[in-house]
Protein backbone atom coordinates (compact mmCIF):
# COMPACT_ATOMS: atom_id res chain seq x y z
CA UNK A 1 0.00 0.00 0.00
CA UNK A 2 1.46 3.39 -0.93
CA UNK A 3 2.47 5.91 1.66
CA UNK A 4 2.64 9.67 1.72
CA UNK A 5 5.47 12.17 1.56
CA UNK A 6 4.77 15.13 3.85
CA UNK A 7 6.71 18.31 3.01
CA UNK A 8 7.13 20.89 5.77
CA UNK A 9 9.05 24.12 6.31
CA UNK A 10 11.33 24.47 9.33
CA UNK A 11 11.37 27.55 11.58
CA UNK A 12 14.68 28.52 9.92
CA UNK A 13 13.13 28.47 6.44
CA UNK A 14 14.37 25.12 5.19
CA UNK A 15 12.20 22.46 3.58
CA UNK A 16 12.19 18.80 4.49
CA UNK A 17 10.02 15.78 3.96
CA UNK A 18 9.02 12.68 5.85
CA UNK A 19 7.67 9.47 4.37
CA UNK A 20 4.72 8.05 6.21
CA UNK A 21 3.81 4.41 5.67
CA UNK A 22 0.19 3.40 5.14
CA UNK A 23 -0.13 3.04 8.96
CA UNK A 24 0.96 6.72 9.34
CA UNK A 25 4.28 5.76 10.95
CA UNK A 26 7.23 7.89 9.79
CA UNK A 27 9.75 5.56 8.15
CA UNK A 28 12.10 8.10 6.62
CA UNK A 29 13.13 11.72 7.19
CA UNK A 30 15.05 13.87 4.75
CA UNK A 31 17.80 16.37 5.26
CA UNK A 32 17.07 20.10 5.06
CA UNK A 33 16.65 21.62 1.60
CA UNK A 34 17.10 25.31 0.83
CA UNK A 35 14.18 25.46 -1.62
CA UNK A 36 10.86 23.78 -2.20
CA UNK A 37 11.96 22.76 -5.71
CA UNK A 38 15.02 20.87 -4.43
CA UNK A 39 12.90 19.26 -1.70
CA UNK A 40 10.47 18.03 -4.37
CA UNK A 41 13.46 16.72 -6.33
CA UNK A 42 14.50 14.85 -3.19
CA UNK A 43 11.10 13.18 -3.00
CA UNK A 44 11.47 12.03 -6.61
CA UNK A 45 14.96 10.73 -5.85
CA UNK A 46 13.59 8.66 -2.97
CA UNK A 47 10.87 7.26 -5.22
CA UNK A 48 13.47 6.39 -7.86
CA UNK A 49 15.87 4.72 -5.38
CA UNK A 50 13.42 3.13 -2.93
CA UNK A 51 14.14 -0.38 -4.20
CA UNK A 52 17.94 -0.07 -3.90
CA UNK A 53 19.96 -2.96 -2.44
CA UNK A 54 21.15 -3.03 1.18
CA UNK A 55 24.78 -2.85 2.28
CA UNK A 56 25.01 -4.29 5.79
CA UNK A 57 27.88 -2.48 7.51
CA UNK A 58 27.17 -4.30 10.78
CA UNK A 59 28.82 -7.45 9.39
CA UNK A 60 32.47 -8.22 10.07
CA UNK A 61 33.36 -8.09 6.35
CA UNK A 62 30.55 -6.22 4.59
CA UNK A 63 30.25 -6.40 0.82
CA UNK A 64 30.62 -2.91 -0.65
CA UNK A 65 27.81 -2.18 -3.09
CA UNK A 66 27.55 0.46 -5.78
CA UNK A 67 25.26 3.46 -5.38
CA UNK A 68 22.32 3.84 -5.03
CA UNK A 69 22.04 1.76 -1.86
CA UNK A 70 20.84 1.61 1.69
CA UNK A 71 23.50 1.35 4.37
CA UNK A 72 22.64 -0.41 7.63
CA UNK A 73 25.01 0.58 10.44
CA UNK A 74 25.32 1.02 14.19
CA UNK A 75 24.80 4.52 15.56
CA UNK A 76 26.70 5.97 18.53
CA UNK A 77 24.12 4.47 20.93
CA UNK A 78 24.65 0.97 19.49
CA UNK A 79 21.30 0.90 17.69
CA UNK A 80 20.71 -0.12 14.10
CA UNK A 81 20.07 2.65 11.60
CA UNK A 82 19.78 2.97 7.86
CA UNK A 83 20.48 5.71 5.39
CA UNK A 84 19.63 5.85 1.70
CA UNK A 85 22.41 7.03 -0.58
CA UNK A 86 21.62 8.27 -4.10
CA UNK A 87 23.46 7.26 -7.26
CA UNK A 88 25.95 10.10 -6.63
CA UNK A 89 26.67 8.81 -3.10
CA UNK A 90 24.89 11.65 -1.28
CA UNK A 91 22.86 10.78 1.79
CA UNK A 92 19.28 11.55 0.83
CA UNK A 93 17.41 10.07 3.79
CA UNK A 94 17.86 8.31 7.11
CA UNK A 95 15.92 6.47 9.77
CA UNK A 96 13.92 8.67 12.12
CA UNK A 97 15.04 6.62 15.14
CA UNK A 98 17.48 3.81 15.88
CA UNK A 99 16.25 0.22 15.98
CA UNK A 100 16.99 -2.28 18.75
CA UNK A 101 17.22 -5.18 16.27
CA UNK A 102 18.54 -5.62 12.76
CA UNK A 103 15.25 -7.21 11.70
CA UNK A 104 13.43 -4.06 12.83
CA UNK A 105 15.81 -1.93 10.78
CA UNK A 106 15.36 -4.17 7.73
CA UNK A 107 11.59 -3.94 8.19
CA UNK A 108 11.97 -0.14 8.11
CA UNK A 109 13.77 -0.37 4.76
CA UNK A 110 11.07 -2.73 3.49
CA UNK A 111 8.43 -0.21 4.60
CA UNK A 112 10.16 2.46 2.50
CA UNK A 113 10.26 0.14 -0.50
CA UNK A 114 6.52 -0.56 -0.20
CA UNK A 115 5.46 3.00 0.58
CA UNK A 116 7.66 5.28 -1.53
CA UNK A 117 7.31 4.17 -5.12
CA UNK A 118 3.64 5.17 -5.54
CA UNK A 119 3.40 7.58 -2.61
CA UNK A 120 1.42 10.79 -2.82
CA UNK A 121 2.92 14.15 -1.84
CA UNK A 122 1.25 16.30 0.82
CA UNK A 123 2.26 19.97 0.92
CA UNK A 124 -0.74 21.16 2.94
CA UNK A 125 1.45 22.13 5.92
CA UNK A 126 3.11 24.77 3.72
CA UNK A 127 -0.18 26.62 3.33
CA UNK A 128 -0.49 27.37 7.05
Amino acid sequence: MPGKFVITKTPKGFYRFSLQAANYQTVLTSKNYSSLATCRDGVETIKKNALAPVEDQTLKNPETLKYPKYEVYFDSAGKYRYRLLASNGLNIAMAEDGYATKSGCMNGIDAISRAAVDATVDESALEQ
